[in-house]
């Protein structure tokens, strides 16, 4: 790859009888304004992706959120399980920002929000609050299946005593 783009070549067509130097290097001068005119508009491209990443939705960093101007609000939080509010906080279209304070013991989290967004934000949260108070009132998987072999083995112990004795009895 590197070396393709070192031996790329440009060929310039030029339409003429006789070609002078003064007529090659108002060529090369077109040509090199054509090329600069192609720079600016690929960087006024790139401006406008810059400008569309500074209005970035969902979860971003500190800095992103601060540098777009608006006046923030933060909730503190004591859960390590945050990375699960991504889903809530997209769904209710929230810009925020997590921080977490090592200071603490536990850590604490804080989840940093535009001020506009507090309705959305409260939202998102409760929503996200009740499921995850739901996910934990309710029994693992795995300890209905150890309930489930436990209930399996009574039973078939309890089968085998009626066998032995049902055997000895005859």
């Amino acid at each position: 790859m590197q070396e393709e783009v070192n031996q790329k070549t440009i060929s310039i067509i030029i339409k003429g009888g006789r070609i002078s130097g003064d007529i090659l290097k108002n060529s090369l001068k077109y040509f090199l304004a054509e090329i600069k005119k192609q720079g600016t508009k690929n960087n006024a491209k790139k401006s406008s992706r810059q400008a569309a990443s500074q209005n970035q939705e969902g979860k971003q960093t500190l800095k992103q959120l601060k540098s777009q101007g608006k006046d923030l609000t933060n909730i503190q939080i004591t859960n390590k399980n945050i990375g699960s509010f991504d889903r809530y906080a997209r769904k209710y279209c929230v810009d925020y920002a997590l921080k977490k304070d090592k200071s603490t013991s536990p850590p604490t989290y804080y989840v940093f929000f535009k001020a506009k967004d507090v309705d959305s934000m409260t939202a998102a949260f409760t929503e996200y609050t009740n499921s995850f108070s739901r996910n934990q009132s309710r029994p693992s998987v795995r300890a209905k299946l150890v309930k489930a072999l436990e209930v399996v083995k009574n039973t078939l112990s309890q089968q085998k005593e009626r066998n032995k004795h049902h055997e000895r009895s005859r």
